[in-house]
């Protein structure tokens, strides 16, 4: 049962880390950013990565702040599965 949760928390970063990068890549084009699709998936990814444009502004028009975001969630996620693998260990699940 223990490995089921693991999978599941694998499964739902990686989820939303591809999230992350269609949100990135449908920016580049106006009729995905309209699209229902591309509506449901900006308003998932946005407060994460609005959370880096406060910090790290564009410059010009380059805007850095999502390749940012992706190795912070990268971190995140491995340090968050690490935590959820230790859990289950300690729990004995």
């Amino acid at each position: 049962m223990g490995s089921n949760i693991l999978q599941i928390g694998q499964y739902a970063f990686e989820v939303y880390y591809w999230l992350i990068l269609i949100s990135i890549f449908g920016s580049w084009f106006p009729q995905f950013q309209s699209s229902k699709v591309g509506t449901w998936i900006t308003k998932l990814v946005e407060p994460y990565l609005s959370f880096f444009r406060r910090f790290i502004p564009p410059l010009g028009p380059i805007d850095f702040s999502p390749i940012i975001a992706i190795f912070v969630f990268r971190y995140i996620r491995g340090f968050a599965i690490e935590g959820l693998r230790q859990s289950l260990n300690v729990i004995g699940i």
